[in-house]
Protein backbone atom coordinates (compact mmCIF):
# COMPACT_ATOMS: atom_id res chain seq x y z
CA UNK A 1 0.00 0.00 0.00
CA UNK A 2 1.73 3.52 -1.35
CA UNK A 3 1.94 5.73 2.06
CA UNK A 4 2.16 9.34 1.83
CA UNK A 5 4.49 11.10 3.97
CA UNK A 6 6.63 14.81 4.23
CA UNK A 7 10.38 16.00 5.72
CA UNK A 8 10.81 19.14 6.48
CA UNK A 9 14.78 20.43 6.07
CA UNK A 10 15.96 24.09 7.34
CA UNK A 11 19.19 23.97 4.46
CA UNK A 12 19.77 23.36 1.28
CA UNK A 13 22.36 20.86 1.65
CA UNK A 14 19.50 18.44 2.77
CA UNK A 15 17.58 18.12 0.32
CA UNK A 16 17.59 14.84 -1.56
CA UNK A 17 19.31 14.53 -4.72
CA UNK A 18 16.09 14.33 -6.60
CA UNK A 19 14.79 17.50 -5.73
CA UNK A 20 15.13 19.56 -9.10
CA UNK A 21 14.00 16.80 -10.67
CA UNK A 22 10.38 17.09 -8.89
CA UNK A 23 10.72 21.00 -9.09
CA UNK A 24 11.58 21.06 -12.80
CA UNK A 25 8.54 23.00 -13.80
CA UNK A 26 9.02 26.18 -11.40
CA UNK A 27 12.16 27.66 -11.08
CA UNK A 28 10.78 29.14 -7.97
CA UNK A 29 10.82 25.38 -6.42
CA UNK A 30 14.25 24.70 -7.49
CA UNK A 31 17.49 24.39 -5.78
CA UNK A 32 19.47 27.67 -7.18
CA UNK A 33 16.53 29.58 -6.13
CA UNK A 34 16.29 27.69 -3.20
CA UNK A 35 20.27 28.25 -2.16
CA UNK A 36 19.47 32.08 -3.24
CA UNK A 37 16.90 32.37 -0.30
CA UNK A 38 19.09 30.42 2.15
CA UNK A 39 22.23 33.19 0.84
CA UNK A 40 20.71 36.52 0.98
CA UNK A 41 17.12 35.99 2.26
CA UNK A 42 15.17 38.72 4.22
CA UNK A 43 16.76 39.22 8.00
CA UNK A 44 13.46 38.99 9.55
CA UNK A 45 12.78 35.40 7.23
CA UNK A 46 13.55 32.00 7.66
CA UNK A 47 12.85 29.18 4.91
CA UNK A 48 12.07 25.75 5.05
CA UNK A 49 11.69 23.25 2.48
CA UNK A 50 9.26 20.45 2.19
CA UNK A 51 9.86 17.00 0.59
CA UNK A 52 6.43 15.02 -0.27
CA UNK A 53 7.41 11.05 -0.23
CA UNK A 54 5.46 8.48 -1.79
CA UNK A 55 7.09 5.30 0.20
CA UNK A 56 10.89 6.28 0.37
CA UNK A 57 10.57 8.08 -3.38
CA UNK A 58 10.28 12.12 -3.86
CA UNK A 59 7.11 13.28 -5.44
CA UNK A 60 6.62 16.36 -4.41
CA UNK A 61 8.32 20.01 -2.99
CA UNK A 62 7.22 22.86 -0.80
CA UNK A 63 8.53 25.87 0.45
CA UNK A 64 7.52 27.71 4.02
CA UNK A 65 9.11 30.63 5.36
CA UNK A 66 8.69 32.20 8.64
CA UNK A 67 8.76 36.02 9.41
CA UNK A 68 9.58 38.19 12.03
CA UNK A 69 8.00 41.48 11.73
CA UNK A 70 9.22 42.57 15.17
CA UNK A 71 12.46 43.12 13.05
CA UNK A 72 11.50 45.67 10.65
CA UNK A 73 12.01 49.30 11.09
CA UNK A 74 9.37 50.13 8.87
CA UNK A 75 6.08 48.43 7.40
CA UNK A 76 5.78 50.91 4.78
CA UNK A 77 5.75 54.91 4.59
CA UNK A 78 3.76 55.91 1.67
CA UNK A 79 0.38 56.03 4.02
CA UNK A 80 0.57 58.20 6.72
CA UNK A 81 -2.29 57.72 8.43
CA UNK A 82 -4.22 56.95 12.02
CA UNK A 83 -5.45 53.48 9.86
CA UNK A 84 -2.03 52.57 9.25
CA UNK A 85 -0.76 53.72 12.60
CA UNK A 86 -3.55 51.22 14.10
CA UNK A 87 -2.00 48.68 11.68
CA UNK A 88 1.15 49.01 12.27
CA UNK A 89 0.12 48.43 16.34
CA UNK A 90 -1.78 45.32 15.58
CA UNK A 91 0.96 43.47 13.33
CA UNK A 92 3.66 44.65 15.79
CA UNK A 93 1.34 43.18 19.12
CA UNK A 94 -0.47 40.76 17.69
CA UNK A 95 0.92 39.34 14.47
CA UNK A 96 4.27 39.49 14.54
CA UNK A 97 5.28 36.07 13.85
CA UNK A 98 4.20 35.01 10.79
CA UNK A 99 4.24 31.35 8.60
CA UNK A 100 3.60 31.52 5.45
CA UNK A 101 3.18 28.29 3.09
CA UNK A 102 3.78 29.46 0.11
CA UNK A 103 6.37 32.17 -1.37
CA UNK A 104 5.91 35.85 -0.02
CA UNK A 105 8.34 37.36 -1.84
CA UNK A 106 6.67 36.85 -5.27
CA UNK A 107 2.90 36.54 -6.31
CA UNK A 108 1.58 33.56 -7.97
CA UNK A 109 1.06 29.91 -7.23
CA UNK A 110 4.29 28.90 -6.56
CA UNK A 111 4.85 27.23 -3.00
CA UNK A 112 5.01 23.79 -4.28
CA UNK A 113 5.18 21.33 -7.06
CA UNK A 114 4.48 17.17 -7.53
CA UNK A 115 5.49 14.90 -10.23
CA UNK A 116 2.27 13.18 -10.17
CA UNK A 117 -1.31 14.04 -10.03
CA UNK A 118 -2.24 14.67 -6.15
CA UNK A 119 -5.71 15.41 -5.49
CA UNK A 120 -6.66 18.95 -3.59
CA UNK A 121 -7.84 17.28 -0.43
CA UNK A 122 -4.11 15.32 0.09
CA UNK A 123 -2.29 18.33 -0.71
CA UNK A 124 -4.20 20.89 1.47
CA UNK A 125 -3.93 17.67 4.68
CA UNK A 126 0.04 17.94 3.75
CA UNK A 127 0.12 21.48 4.25
CA UNK A 128 -1.81 21.83 7.31
CA UNK A 129 0.23 19.07 8.89
CA UNK A 130 3.62 20.79 7.59
CA UNK A 131 2.04 24.31 9.51
CA UNK A 132 1.47 21.85 12.68
CA UNK A 133 4.98 21.00 12.49
CA UNK A 134 6.84 24.20 11.48
CA UNK A 135 4.53 25.86 14.59
CA UNK A 136 6.06 23.24 16.92
CA UNK A 137 9.43 23.32 15.64
CA UNK A 138 9.25 27.19 17.14
CA UNK A 139 7.41 26.46 19.96
CA UNK A 140 9.96 24.65 21.17
CA UNK A 141 12.45 27.46 20.47
CA UNK A 142 9.58 29.68 22.82
CA UNK A 143 8.48 31.52 19.65
CA UNK A 144 4.66 31.91 19.42
CA UNK A 145 3.33 31.97 16.06
CA UNK A 146 0.61 33.92 15.69
CA UNK A 147 -0.72 34.20 11.78
CA UNK A 148 -0.49 31.00 9.46
CA UNK A 149 -1.09 32.09 5.67
CA UNK A 150 -1.39 29.45 2.69
CA UNK A 151 -0.84 32.16 -0.11
CA UNK A 152 -1.59 32.53 -3.61
CA UNK A 153 -4.14 29.91 -4.89
CA UNK A 154 -5.87 30.27 -8.24
CA UNK A 155 -9.40 30.31 -8.30
CA UNK A 156 -10.40 26.76 -9.09
CA UNK A 157 -7.39 25.60 -6.74
CA UNK A 158 -8.83 27.37 -4.32
CA UNK A 159 -12.51 26.50 -4.65
CA UNK A 160 -11.30 22.91 -4.48
CA UNK A 161 -8.92 23.48 -1.36
CA UNK A 162 -11.57 25.13 0.97
CA UNK A 163 -14.00 22.26 0.73
CA UNK A 164 -11.33 19.97 2.63
CA UNK A 165 -8.24 21.44 4.33
CA UNK A 166 -9.00 24.71 4.51
CA UNK A 167 -12.48 24.88 5.17
CA UNK A 168 -12.23 26.64 8.75
CA UNK A 169 -10.33 29.29 7.66
CA UNK A 170 -10.68 32.90 5.95
CA UNK A 171 -10.22 32.82 2.71
CA UNK A 172 -9.35 36.23 1.50
CA UNK A 173 -8.61 38.38 -2.06
CA UNK A 174 -6.20 41.19 -2.19
CA UNK A 175 -4.49 42.56 -4.83
CA UNK A 176 -4.82 40.59 -8.42
CA UNK A 177 -1.90 39.24 -10.24
CA UNK A 178 -1.31 41.64 -13.04
CA UNK A 179 -0.38 39.18 -15.94
CA UNK A 180 -0.13 39.37 -19.66
CA UNK A 181 -0.69 36.59 -21.93
CA UNK A 182 1.47 37.39 -25.31
CA UNK A 183 -0.63 36.47 -28.93
CA UNK A 184 1.37 33.72 -30.69
CA UNK A 185 1.72 35.97 -33.63
CA UNK A 186 3.30 38.74 -31.97
CA UNK A 187 6.94 38.35 -33.11
CA UNK A 188 8.78 41.78 -32.68
CA UNK A 189 8.25 44.63 -30.63
CA UNK A 190 6.57 46.49 -33.95
CA UNK A 191 3.75 43.77 -33.56
CA UNK A 192 3.28 45.10 -30.06
CA UNK A 193 2.86 49.06 -31.11
CA UNK A 194 0.71 48.28 -33.77
CA UNK A 195 -1.76 46.32 -31.54
CA UNK A 196 -2.13 49.68 -30.03
CA UNK A 197 -5.02 51.87 -30.54
CA UNK A 198 -3.84 55.36 -31.09
CA UNK A 199 -4.58 56.42 -27.67
CA UNK A 200 -2.05 53.69 -26.43
CA UNK A 201 0.30 54.58 -29.21
CA UNK A 202 0.66 58.20 -28.54
CA UNK A 203 1.69 57.02 -24.93
CA UNK A 204 4.14 54.77 -26.40
CA UNK A 205 5.69 57.28 -28.39
CA UNK A 206 5.96 59.88 -25.66
CA UNK A 207 7.28 57.79 -22.82
CA UNK A 208 10.02 56.45 -25.45
CA UNK A 209 11.01 59.93 -26.56
CA UNK A 210 11.35 61.17 -22.78
CA UNK A 211 13.27 58.45 -22.20
CA UNK A 212 15.64 59.12 -25.39
CA UNK A 213 19.47 60.11 -23.22
CA UNK A 214 19.14 57.08 -20.81
CA UNK A 215 21.04 54.45 -22.14
CA UNK A 216 19.98 50.65 -20.57
CA UNK A 217 21.96 47.44 -20.95
CA UNK A 218 21.97 44.40 -19.07
CA UNK A 219 24.64 43.95 -16.32
CA UNK A 220 27.02 41.01 -15.94
CA UNK A 221 27.42 39.57 -12.23
CA UNK A 222 31.25 41.70 -12.00
CA UNK A 223 28.46 44.95 -12.68
CA UNK A 224 25.62 43.79 -10.57
CA UNK A 225 28.61 43.37 -7.30
CA UNK A 226 30.32 46.94 -7.99
CA UNK A 227 27.23 48.57 -8.00
CA UNK A 228 25.69 46.98 -5.46
CA UNK A 229 25.35 50.22 -3.41
CA UNK A 230 23.50 51.85 -5.97
CA UNK A 231 20.92 48.71 -6.57
CA UNK A 232 20.05 48.84 -2.86
CA UNK A 233 19.92 51.86 -2.46
CA UNK A 234 17.61 52.33 -5.12
CA UNK A 235 15.20 49.20 -4.66
CA UNK A 236 15.12 50.31 -1.39
CA UNK A 237 13.73 53.90 -1.58
CA UNK A 238 10.78 51.81 -4.16
CA UNK A 239 10.15 49.35 -1.21
CA UNK A 240 10.10 51.61 1.86
CA UNK A 241 7.76 54.00 -0.57
CA UNK A 242 5.40 51.09 -0.65
CA UNK A 243 2.30 50.88 1.39
CA UNK A 244 2.57 47.90 2.99
CA UNK A 245 5.60 46.02 3.27
CA UNK A 246 6.63 42.51 5.37
CA UNK A 247 10.23 42.15 4.80
CA UNK A 248 13.43 44.34 2.66
CA UNK A 249 15.78 42.20 0.95
CA UNK A 250 19.56 41.82 1.49
CA UNK A 251 21.97 43.67 0.20
CA UNK A 252 23.68 41.17 -1.61
CA UNK A 253 20.20 39.58 -3.11
CA UNK A 254 21.16 40.42 -6.19
CA UNK A 255 24.37 39.24 -6.70
CA UNK A 256 23.56 36.22 -5.07
CA UNK A 257 20.86 35.73 -7.59
CA UNK A 258 22.81 36.24 -10.49
CA UNK A 259 25.48 33.91 -8.97
CA UNK A 260 22.97 31.14 -8.61
CA UNK A 261 20.93 31.67 -11.66
CA UNK A 262 23.25 33.33 -14.06
CA UNK A 263 21.56 33.44 -18.05
CA UNK A 264 17.90 32.77 -15.96
CA UNK A 265 18.45 36.12 -13.89
CA UNK A 266 18.31 39.54 -15.75
CA UNK A 267 18.91 42.52 -14.23
CA UNK A 268 18.77 45.56 -16.35
CA UNK A 269 20.80 48.90 -15.56
CA UNK A 270 19.10 52.55 -16.79
CA UNK A 271 22.18 54.85 -17.07
CA UNK A 272 22.32 58.83 -17.44
CA UNK A 273 25.54 60.19 -17.82
CA UNK A 274 26.79 57.22 -16.91
CA UNK A 275 25.46 57.40 -13.61
CA UNK A 276 22.64 54.36 -12.44
CA UNK A 277 19.41 55.85 -12.24
CA UNK A 278 17.15 52.90 -11.86
CA UNK A 279 16.89 49.34 -12.58
CA UNK A 280 14.82 46.35 -13.44
CA UNK A 281 15.01 42.07 -12.84
CA UNK A 282 13.64 39.03 -14.74
CA UNK A 283 13.54 35.50 -13.73
CA UNK A 284 13.43 32.98 -16.41
CA UNK A 285 10.86 30.31 -15.35
CA UNK A 286 10.44 28.13 -18.52
CA UNK A 287 8.08 29.45 -20.53
CA UNK A 288 6.98 32.58 -18.69
CA UNK A 289 8.61 35.49 -17.26
CA UNK A 290 8.36 37.09 -14.31
CA UNK A 291 9.22 40.22 -13.37
CA UNK A 292 11.36 41.01 -9.68
CA UNK A 293 12.29 43.54 -7.64
CA UNK A 294 13.06 46.94 -9.44
CA UNK A 295 14.42 50.80 -8.33
CA UNK A 296 14.92 53.90 -9.68
CA UNK A 297 16.01 57.50 -8.34
CA UNK A 298 12.41 59.46 -7.73
CA UNK A 299 13.30 62.76 -9.53
CA UNK A 300 14.05 60.81 -12.89
CA UNK A 301 11.39 58.45 -12.37
CA UNK A 302 9.37 61.49 -12.83
CA UNK A 303 10.85 63.29 -15.47
CA UNK A 304 11.46 60.37 -17.84
CA UNK A 305 8.51 58.43 -17.21
CA UNK A 306 11.00 55.46 -16.18
CA UNK A 307 8.56 53.34 -14.79
CA UNK A 308 6.26 53.14 -17.15
CA UNK A 309 9.42 52.53 -19.87
CA UNK A 310 10.52 49.59 -17.69
CA UNK A 311 7.16 48.19 -18.24
CA UNK A 312 7.57 48.73 -22.03
CA UNK A 313 10.99 46.93 -22.23
CA UNK A 314 10.12 43.92 -20.29
CA UNK A 315 7.50 43.46 -22.51
CA UNK A 316 9.58 43.77 -25.36
CA UNK A 317 11.94 41.40 -23.70
CA UNK A 318 8.94 38.71 -23.28
CA UNK A 319 8.00 38.84 -26.89
CA UNK A 320 11.40 38.86 -28.38
CA UNK A 321 12.05 35.84 -26.68
CA UNK A 322 8.67 34.34 -27.05
CA UNK A 323 7.77 34.10 -23.62
CA UNK A 324 4.04 32.70 -23.65
CA UNK A 325 3.43 34.94 -20.80
CA UNK A 326 4.55 37.80 -17.93
CA UNK A 327 3.79 37.88 -14.63
CA UNK A 328 3.60 41.54 -13.51
CA UNK A 329 2.72 40.48 -10.09
CA UNK A 330 0.60 43.41 -7.76
CA UNK A 331 0.90 47.05 -7.41
CA UNK A 332 0.66 49.82 -9.83
CA UNK A 333 -2.42 47.87 -11.33
CA UNK A 334 -3.59 50.53 -13.35
CA UNK A 335 -0.59 51.35 -15.06
CA UNK A 336 0.18 47.67 -15.76
CA UNK A 337 -2.93 47.59 -17.72
CA UNK A 338 -1.99 50.04 -19.76
CA UNK A 339 0.39 48.42 -21.42
CA UNK A 340 -1.24 45.30 -21.91
CA UNK A 341 -1.54 43.04 -18.44
CA UNK A 342 -4.76 41.91 -16.74
CA UNK A 343 -6.05 40.95 -13.95
CA UNK A 344 -6.02 37.13 -12.28
CA UNK A 345 -7.61 36.79 -9.18
CA UNK A 346 -5.66 35.02 -6.10
CA UNK A 347 -6.84 33.45 -3.09
CA UNK A 348 -5.28 32.86 0.26
CA UNK A 349 -6.48 31.45 3.08
CA UNK A 350 -5.51 32.71 6.90
CA UNK A 351 -5.73 31.87 10.55
CA UNK A 352 -4.63 33.03 13.89
CA UNK A 353 -3.41 30.38 16.02
CA UNK A 354 -5.23 32.10 19.10
CA UNK A 355 -9.16 31.15 18.86
CA UNK A 356 -10.29 33.97 20.04
CA UNK A 357 -9.11 36.44 17.59
CA UNK A 358 -9.27 33.78 14.63
CA UNK A 359 -12.96 34.18 15.73
CA UNK A 360 -13.03 38.19 14.49
CA UNK A 361 -10.71 37.35 11.29
CA UNK A 362 -13.37 38.49 8.43
CA UNK A 363 -13.81 41.56 10.32
CA UNK A 364 -10.00 42.36 11.16
CA UNK A 365 -8.69 40.86 7.61
CA UNK A 366 -10.19 44.04 5.77
CA UNK A 367 -9.01 46.05 7.97
CA UNK A 368 -5.29 45.69 7.82
CA UNK A 369 -5.37 45.56 3.99
CA UNK A 370 -4.54 48.70 2.31
CA UNK A 371 -7.54 49.19 0.27
CA UNK A 372 -6.91 49.75 -3.66
CA UNK A 373 -9.11 51.38 -6.22
CA UNK A 374 -8.38 51.87 -9.69
CA UNK A 375 -9.48 51.35 -13.40
CA UNK A 376 -8.40 48.66 -15.54
CA UNK A 377 -7.35 50.25 -18.91
CA UNK A 378 -7.68 48.51 -22.32
CA UNK A 379 -4.92 49.74 -24.70
CA UNK A 380 -5.15 47.65 -27.71
CA UNK A 381 -7.44 48.23 -31.19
Amino acid sequence: METTTYKIYTSIAQLPESWDIVATKNAFLQTPYLKVLEDSAPTNMQCFYIGVFENATLIGVALAQYLNVNKLESFGDRDKCLKTYVRNFIFKNFAAHVLFLGNNMITGQNGYQFNKEMDDKEISKLLVNCADEIINYFKNQKIKIHIVSFKDFYQHCADEMKQYGFAQMYEFNTQPNMIFELPHNWKSNEDYIAAFSKKYRDQYKRAHKKIEEIKTRELTLDEIISNEERIYELYYHVAKNAPFNTFFLAKNHFSAFKKQCDAKFVLCGYFLNETLVGFHTLLLNGKVLETYFLGYDEQVQKEKMLYLNMLYNMTKFGIENQFDKIVFGRTALEIKSSIGANPVLMTGFIYHTNKWIDKFMSKIFPRLEPTVVWQQRHPFK
